[in-house]
């Protein structure tokens, strides 16, 4: 017998998520945006799709409003969720969490990834504009020496006039890059396989093959998706094509960099790098890295945190407003496009 719709004539939804997602995520707050939208069944939280009062939880939900560390939503979750007709997830990559069950059911998906984006590009805005100028290297020097320089002997290959930025990947984060670099003298080339110099054009940017890119490039910033075709993409070659004292920045996969070719070029003292993430995530304690000087790793911080997750929910909020009004999801993933997302 079909569950009856909610007295409040607003969308059934549940939220699943791990705990921890949950309390960085969820405070009374947003609980009451989502409250206004939908009708959130009980419990508030599921983390598991397999026990009896998940079951019973996902048997009379139309919405699921995921976050990280949601459980996959297979094919026995699915079976047990027959009304279920759309997910919002409040973070970027649908990756973890959905199958191929969920788009051969026609299931509607948004994801918060455009939210996510923006910290993320305005960590590599900031990173550009501070490698530049040799702002950490030349603090360290003043922090040791207890004097300054004269400005006026400031090396020529110092500052960001007329710098070349080179954007590897048009995704979400790569084109938010792009629009925050347009106020500043900066030329921006960009290697993206599926943007032509037609869509290169209409961004602002030159398009460049990928050794084009790391030649004629001072700053390289990676913004690619890990898949196979991704995996080490970039290499010896390119690293090596690199400008002397040249920099990369990497806030997307370590993997998508061979690891062991850029540790050789930044020991050796030939490059300096940024680099958010790493292969493995973490680098082990005797890795040389972590005593480079020309080197600054970063915790995987420049996505989403702190004060920054609430603009995950509350797009996540208006998505939800929005499907449940009927006018569609601003922020779709397409079923076509998840052999391409992060």
């Amino acid at each position: 017998m079909p569950t009856p719709p909610h007295p409040s004539g607003l969308p059934s939804a549940a939220l699943a998520m791990s705990p921890g997602a949950a309390d960085a995520l969820l405070g009374p707050d947003v609980l009451a945006a989502f409250a206004g939208v939908c009708a959130l069944r009980h419990p508030p939280v599921l983390d598991d799709f397999s026990g009896e009062r998940a079951r019973d939880v996902l048997g009379r939900t139309e919405l699921l409003i995921t976050g990280w560390g949601c459980p996959p939503l297979d094919e026995a979750a699915l079976a047990a969720a027959p009304r279920l007709r759309a997910v919002v997830h409040t973070a970027g990559s649908v990756r973890g969490h959905l199958t191929p069950a969920c788009w051969e059911r026609g299931i509607e998906v948004s994801s918060a990834a455009a939210a996510n984006a923006l910290p993320v590009a305005e960590y590599t805005v900031a990173m550009i504009l501070l490698a530049g100028k040799h702002v950490l290297e030349r603090a360290r020097a003043f922090k040791a020496a207890r004097d300054r320089d004269d400005p006026l002997t400031t090396p020529r290959a110092i500052g960001n006039y007329r710098r070349t930025v080179g954007i590897l990947s048009a995704s979400h984060v790569g084109r938010r890059v792009i629009e925050l670099l347009r106020p500043y003298d900066i030329e921006v080339l960009l290697h993206d396989p599926y943007v032509d110099g037609a869509g290169a054009a209409a961004l602002g940017v030159r398009a460049v093959g990928l050794d084009e890119l790391f030649r004629h490039s001072d700053i390289v910033s990676v913004h690619a998706p890990l898949l196979p075709a991704t995996r080490g993409l970039v290499g010896r070659r390119q690293l090596a094509a690199l400008r002397e004292d040249g920099v990369l920045i990497n806030t997307a996969r370590g993997a998508v960099v061979d690891q062991d070719a850029l540790t050789e070029e930044v020991v050796a003292g030939r490059i300096r790098v940024v680099l958010d993430v790493t292969e493995p995530e973490v680098l082990p304690p005797g890795h040389p890295l972590w005593d480079c000087e020309n080197a600054l790793l970063t915790p995987h911080l420049a996505g989403s945190q702190g004060n920054e997750w609430r603009r995950l929910t509350d797009v996540a909020v208006s998505e939800v407003a929005r499907w449940a009004a009927g006018e569609g999801f601003a922020h779709p993933v397409r079923a076509d496009r998840v052999a391409f997302l992060a």
